[in-house]
């Protein structure tokens, strides 16, 4: 299992759609005892908050947020966790709306050390 993700700060490693999360959003993880949460912003996201669980490598959480435009919207997302040759850590994750159509893939990599 890789490491703990707890005061780790993630980054998109692309672009989503306008309204989402992307290049300029920045993810402040926490762990504990199985448990997952993250506070982000940036981008078109003015706050966001995550909320979940973790097995092994594996993590499940539900997701809201808040943009610009000032709609809010919320989904699902499972991820998985790796570790990238250099010793940071990366979020392959499937998430889901659910307060709107659409899903899809992304992934959210340690932001560098140092």
């Amino acid at each position: 299992m890789a490491r703990s993700l707890d005061d780790l700060v993630f980054v998109p490693v692309a672009d989503q759609a306008p309204g989402q999360v992307g290049r300029q959003t920045r993810f402040a993880y926490h762990e504990e005892d199985g448990r997952v949460w993250a506070e982000y912003a940036g981008g078109d996201v003015v706050r966001g908050y995550l909320v979940g669980t973790r097995a092994g490598d594996g993590i499940d959480f539900r997701y809201v947020q808040l943009r610009l435009d000032g709609t809010t919207a919320s989904g699902h997302c499972t991820s998985r966790v790796t570790e990238l040759p250099d010793g940071r850590l990366r979020l392959e994750e499937t998430w889901t709306w659910e307060s709107q159509e659409g899903s899809g893939t992304s992934v959210v990599e340690q932001l560098p050390l140092g």
